[in-house]
């Protein structure tokens, strides 16, 4: 389906919205010789068994050319899914590395990553945290070893829940720290607040899109860039009504309603333009209205609803559907119309016999000399 250029109304639903969801937060410091460094540390969202969390870090000491941080956990947490950092677990111990692209940090420079996780029976945050085996205090001395003194409690910001809520939040962040390298397919997963987190969804998302990656390059002998992780996990600021309703003629056609108000939202708080220079840009958001909803591509981004997120993460019936349809969205976000016939290609119907479709010489012509064949490497 290729997607039309008629959302002036619908485009008006980006606002500013102000962030009422769980929130809680840590600032630890520490110092060593020659180096310092400050960490916060804040849940940015948390629902039954998960939460969300940015880790913003402050180099205070002589430029770095990498970053490794680490913290314990105290309850038994674990990190499921994380963006902008390379994070691994060994028992409660979490190590976090610097990604390709933000491993650099002048004096006073920051950068920042996030993750999912899980928590039992309470989601408490670290009491420290070390950068490249320093303790971070928040100062800079000449002392050849750190101290611990000083780290104090924790502070808690005033709307902080004392314990984990059993929904999810209202009006939940999860922006990560930074944007992705340019010349990239960004990929975003928008889960609303009344959708519970599962992490079937950004695992099966970045599954189909490592399909459609490994086709691109079969049929063109090169391909799109994923970023690491490939989903961005999205908590979106309003319920499913919201976006089935929003800017919606309750008496015209409601094929677009839901996927413009997630791209409205994703240009609002991103910043990313339609077309974007930048990326090529992937959205799927788990809201639908039955039988109504619908997604579809155009030069430069592909919007996908709620059944097309449900097939990716294996609730919606055999996955070679769901390969064919990104297969084909995405040769509409670099620049393909629809085929006229079902002619065997992925630009037609024959999407659906996935993977017995290919893209014609023309088509691949299209893509290597189309508006985002910069892109392919």
């Amino acid at each position: 389906m290729h997607k039309g250029r008629t959302r002036a109304v619908l485009a008006a639903g980006a606002m500013a919205v102000s962030l009422v969801g769980v929130t809680i937060a840590t600032t630890v410091t520490g110092h060593a010789a020659t180096v310092g460094c400050q960490v916060s540390y804040s849940v940015s969202s948390q629902w039954t068994a998960g939460f969300g969390a940015n880790v913003a870090v402050t180099n205070l000491g002589a430029p770095i050319t990498g970053w490794t941080l680490r913290w314990s956990f105290g309850a038994g947490q674990t990190v499921t899914q994380a963006w902008n950092a390379t994070v691994t677990q060994s028992g409660a111990a979490v190590t976090a590395v610097n990604a390709s692209y933000n491993g650099s940090l002048a004096t006073a420079g920051s950068t920042s990553f996030g993750f999912n996780g899980s928590w039992n029976a309470s989601n408490p945050v670290p009491s420290s945290f070390t950068l490249n085996g320093t303790l971070c205090t928040g100062s800079v001395t000449g002392s050849t070893s750190a101290s611990p003194t000083g780290l104090g409690t924790p502070s808690r910001s005033a709307s902080a829940s004392a314990s984990p809520s059993t929904s999810p939040s209202a009006s939940p962040s999860t922006s990560p720290g930074g944007p992705p390298p340019t010349h990239t397919v960004r990929v975003f997963w928008l889960k609303p607040t009344d959708v519970a987190y599962d992490p079937a969804y950004p695992n099966g998302i970045t599954s189909v899109m490592q399909e459609a990656q490994r086709f691109y390059k079969q049929q063109l002998g090169k391909t799109f860039t994923l970023n690491n992780p490939a989903v961005e996990v999205v908590n979106g600021q309003h319920d499913t009504n919201w976006y089935i309703t929003n800017n919606c003629d309750p008496n015209g056609d409601h094929y677009w309603c839901v996927v413009f108000n997630m791209q409205a939202e994703l240009e609002q708080r991103f910043g990313v333009n339609d077309p974007d220079s930048r990326w090529l840009i992937v959205g799927e958001v788990s809201a639908e209205e039955v039988n109504k909803s619908g997604g579809g591509g155009s030069p430069g981004w592909v919007l996908l609803s709620g059944h097309d997120a449900d097939g990716a993460a294996g609730k919606n019936g055999p996955m070679d559907r769901w390969y064919g349809g990104m297969v084909h969205e995405l040769g509409h976000a670099f620049g393909l119309p629809d085929a006229t016939s079902t002619d065997g290609t992925c630009m037609s119907a024959s999407l659906y016999d996935y993977p017995n479709c290919t893209f014609n010489q023309t088509q691949k012509n299209g893509i290597l000399n189309g508006p985002y064949a910069s892109f392919l490497s």
